[in-house]
Order: structure tokens, then sequence, then C-alpha cells
């Protein structure tokens, strides 16, 4: 008996644009039409026997939008980017070039004050962990596009450096099947 976890990247806000760190915008004008255009499509989600999001206002709108009218989960947060918080890659390069070069290069790495890649990877890999024992059912998330991307490296027990190499585009989907610490890529037609 297994869980199957459909995570849904976020609809787009404006922090999207000039890809800013741990931001809280809303949804933007264009990400809100997006959303609505995508209902038809997404409409089957509400079929979820759970339905959560991560605690940012694009998240619970992307969710609310739906209609998932999903619970926020604040382990579902975004990466704590300590300082950098707000700022684009480039404005923190231009004042931290060394400190950048050794987030991207060491998963281990706090150079912002904040959370660690590895440190985030496994808060999401933590909550994928504690659904209930033995639930089964199906369960829906909409995250943070990186959220997405920690909890594919969890669950597919893949290096740390594999979160730069996985795309989560607005809107985009992806399941996971399993139960705590055996979990699948599933894929569906």
């Amino acid at each position: 008996m297994h869980l199957r976890v459909t995570l849904l990247a976020a609809g787009r806000s404006s922090s999207l644009l000039d890809v800013r760190f741990d931001d809280e915008r809303p949804l933007d004008q264009p990400g809100w039409h997006e959303v609505r255009r995508r209902v038809p499509l997404l409409a089957h989600l509400a079929a979820a026997e759970m339905r959560y999001c991560s605690p940012s206002p694009r998240c619970r709108e992307t969710g609310d939008l739906l209609g998932l009218a999903p619970l926020a989960q604040p382990a579902l947060r975004d990466c704590d980017m300590g300082r950098w918080r707000g700022y684009t890659l480039q404005e923190v390069a231009a004042v931290e070039p060394h400190s950048v070069d050794q987030w991207v290069a060491d998963p281990r790495s706090t150079a912002h004050g904040g959370e660690s890649l590895l440190g985030f990877i496994q808060r999401i890999g933590g909550w994928l962990d504690t659904r209930p024992p033995g639930e089964t059912g199906w369960i829906v998330a909409v995250a943070e596009p990186a959220v997405v991307r920690a909890a594919l490296c969890y669950a597919l027990k893949a290096p740390p450096h594999a979160y730069w190499r996985i795309e989560a585009n607005p809107l985009s989907s992806v399941s996971l099947v399993g139960r705590a610490g055996d979990w699948s890529l599933g894929l569906e037609a």
C-alpha cells in the first residue's frame, strides 16, 4: 500500500521575473490569469484526500484559485536564505562573490546565514516521511519550485548537487509514490 504525493509548483509571481531569494510576493496578474486558464486541466487535483501548500502567498493563492482550499504547512516553506532574502543572485554576487561560490559548491554551506541546501532537502524529505505510516491515498501540495526540487532530490536519493539540475516551472507537477524512506517517481498519462 502506497501513498501518492503530487507536488504542484505554484503559479508565477513577479519574483520569478527577477528571481529573488526566499521572496514572499503573491501571484502577479499574468500568474493569476495563467492559474485561472489552467483550472480545467488541474481541477482533478481537488479529488486528493489531503491538500496542502507552502505558506507563501503565491502558493496559497494558487491552491485557492484551483479550488483546493489547501492547509498551509510550515515545513513546506522555501529555503531560509538568511541575509540574502529578497535579493537577486546578481545583487548578492556583486557584494559577496566568494560566499555565492561557496554556497553553490558546498551543499552544507550557510554562507548567507540561513539554511544549507542539504538541510533544506532533509527538511522537505522529513515532511514527506512524516506522512502517517501506512497511509494510502493521494496528497496534493502546492509548493515553491525550490520545494519541488528538494523533494525530488530527497525521494530519488540524488546527490544534493542534482538540485541545480531540476527545472520546476510554474504550474508543473510531479508525483512521488511510496512511503517513508522509500519513494519513487510516478509518471502519469
